[in-house]
């Protein structure tokens, strides 16, 4: 496909949000792609768009519309054809993409484990009564509550440096970050505790990214097919599937991760009421091929076990 790769003149457009770890995703995308085809730097152009999310910071991301409001504007240029891929933080993304559009392709994972980030503390336990959490996500506001309702949880939203801005003036005393958008970005000065997924089930997909395309762009298709990362796939397929089974927006606490073992798969899954009053939680193991199947089937088996009460909360 040599006459079909992208040159200085006629670069590749990778679209993307503009916050620092996006353009890091962004980055790491293009390098990829330039790796593997021994093409240099100026034959991609990262175009950065802004998002919904982006935008609007002062509300809860519940009150706006859960899950797409990190990737509407993304995929409708992608759709115009005003950008060629999309690059996505996955635990922002749909389970269900707009018509003519895929999401196949995955880099490899970073760690998927949440950290908990206090400049006096290094874990939830130490915190003392009524102490101060700030968090934007529904998951773990209710998993804190669920550990620790004697806490106090206040919406908490913006990048890294704003959120440790908060805490130096006493906003709150402590936060969560993602470890991956840690790692991605080198803050390894932000005083920040990775967190056992034992002890904190991260968000269905947490630490991977995901890159999107037009269905009928087979020079694309071809291209991503060289970076796609097999065992980022087979997980994120069981996961997914979980994610989609059980609820698939932002309205719902839902916690999930899948690792491989050998040649099988071991997928946890945890949805919790807001409040945290309540978690529901499964395991299982099964062959990598029946990854989905299985996350399926643990989400209709939790959906039971919650009853026709579990969710009346959303009205």
């Amino acid at each position: 496909m040599t006459h079909d790769l992208p040159s200085p003149a006629a670069p590749l457009r990778i679209g993307t949000r503009g916050s620092p770890l996006a353009l890091a995703q962004a980055h790491e995308t293009r390098d990829r792609l330039a790796a593997a085809f021994d093409l240099s730097g100026d034959c991609f152009e990262i175009v950065p768009i802004r998002t919904t999310g982006d935008r609007i910071t002062d509300r809860p991301l519940k009150e706006l519309g859960g899950k797409g409001l990190f990737t509407r504007e993304i995929e409708s240029a992608l759709l115009e054809g005003a950008i060629d891929i999309a690059v996505h933080s996955m635990k922002d993304m749909p389970v269900l993409q707009p018509e003519g559009l895929v999401l196949d392709t995955y880099l490899p994972r970073e760690d998927p484990r949440d950290a908990f980030v206090s400049p006096a503390r290094t874990a939830i336990e130490e915190l003392a009564p009524g102490a101060v959490v700030g968090t934007s996500s529904l998951r773990r506001r209710a998993q804190i509550l669920n550990r620790r309702p004697d806490v106090r949880v206040v919406e908490f939203r913006g990048n890294v440096q704003t959120r440790l801005r908060k805490l130096a003036e006493g906003v709150a005393d402590c936060t969560f970050l993602a470890m991956a958008g840690l790692n991605r970005l080198g803050q390894s000065d932000v005083p920040a505790t990775p967190i056992e997924v034992t002890a904190m089930l991260p968000a269905v997909a947490q630490g991977a990214i995901g890159i999107e395309r037009r269905m009928d762009d087979a020079r694309v298709a071809a291209m991503l097919a060289a970076i796609h990362d097999r065992g980022t796939g087979e997980r994120l397929a069981a996961e997914r599937a979980f994610l989609a089974e059980l609820d698939g927006s932002c309205e719902t606490p839902i916690a999930g991760l899948a690792v491989i073992e050998g040649d099988q798969l071991r997928l946890r899954g945890e949805v919790l009421r807001p409040d945290g009053s309540q978690a529901l939680r499964d395991e299982r193991v099964c062959a990598i091929s029946e990854g989905a199947e299985t996350g399926r089937a643990m989400a209709r088996d939790l959906l039971a076990e919650a009853g026709p009460g579990f969710f009346d909360w959303r009205g």
